[in-house]
């Protein structure tokens, strides 16, 4: 074969199932990956959106995604977060795949996310609302099928149309579902949405949203949230009132304090300190966290270590194929 190897979106979903993802996540976290040690990525401002630059070595590989996010794309019907990813040998930097870093993205976030539940929510954790409909939501309601019994899931967007699709998706897997096409609990049918929140064993924010999706103080005592709308430090999802009650989990305290608004700006109003994150992915797996009587609460940003995990399980799955 010549020329480098591409993984296109479909053979990176069928060489990783989800599953498999969180488990390899998991594994490399309880191998000793360090995940403090994961290069900042840097985000570069461009007219239309961003570029970042997502760098990792771990094993026998290395890796960058070169990610880009285009506010503007959705209204073109295009996807608001695109990239490409290149995986090297470990050891000689040669490149050995290229691959759909959308796909990644798409794969690897839910399954981390996954991962956080595993270990924070209650063993019978099965009523969900989910906050967004893109391919984010969908693949969170995907990956947390794998790790607790899902039986019911309220979706929340602001498109009806899309809302309505997302929620006959979810009744095909054979759940109760619900569509509330309302996104903010100032819009219509706050009511609904403030009944579901307050029932939730599990929910996950997967929006664009810069401010606070729902009242927190309506999220009961031991329910499980996560959050992985937003990379940028002025932007959040969740307000501080909950994050400050909540046992909260963040994938690095280095990247979180460098991009996780849904922590940083609790801490400039005096809400937080940085001694409130009880620790992060690898504290959690080794047992290290205590959740405390409130709600638990895990942020991601996303981070390119996850990324390495995935395409480097991707890429040899393939060339067992081959």
């Amino acid at each position: 074969m010549s020329g480098l190897p591409y993984l296109d979106a479909a053979d990176v979903a069928r060489l990783v199932p989800v599953a498999r993802a969180v488990q390899l996540l998991e594994d490399a976290l309880r191998a000793g990956l360090d995940p403090e040690r994961t290069p900042q990525r840097p985000v570069v401002a461009l007219p239309a959106g961003q570029l970042l630059l997502m760098p990792a070595a771990a094993g026998r590989y290395a890796g960058v995604k070169a990610a880009t996010v285009a506010p503007g794309n959705p209204a073109r019907g295009l996807p608001r977060v695109q990239g490409t990813y290149l995986l090297y040998d470990g050891e000689t930097l040669a490149p050995l795949a290229a691959m759909d870093g959308s796909a990644l993205t798409s794969l690897r976030t839910p399954a981390v996310s996954a991962l956080a539940v595993r270990h924070l929510a209650a063993p019978d954790a099965g009523d969900l609302v989910v906050f967004g409909t893109g391919p984010q939501a969908w693949g969170h309601v995907l990956a947390l099928r794998e790790v607790r019994p899902l039986r019911r899931v309220t979706v929340a967007g602001r498109d009806p149309d899309r809302t309505a699709a997302f929620a006959a998706r979810c009744a095909a897997l054979g759940l109760e579902t619900t569509a509330l096409s309302a996104l903010s609990a100032l819009t219509a049918r706050p009511s609904e949405q403030a009944r579901a929140v307050a029932g939730a064993d599990l929910i996950v924010c997967c929006t664009t949203a810069r401010e606070p999706l729902f009242d927190g103080g309506l999220v009961r005592d031991g329910a499980t949230v996560v959050a992985i709308g937003s990379h940028e430090p002025d932007a959040r999802e969740l307000d501080g009132g909950l994050v400050a009650r909540a046992t909260v989990v963040v994938e690095a305290r280095s990247a979180a304090l460098a991009e996780a608004g849904d922590v940083l700006i609790p801490m400039s109003h005096g809400t937080i300190t940085t001694r409130h994150l009880a620790g992060n992915l690898a504290d959690l797996i080794a047992g290290r966290v205590t959740a405390g009587a409130g709600p638990r609460v895990f942020k991601g940003t996303g981070m390119a270590w996850q990324d390495l995990v995935v395409a480097a399980a991707a890429y040899e799955a393939w060339h067992e194929e081959t």
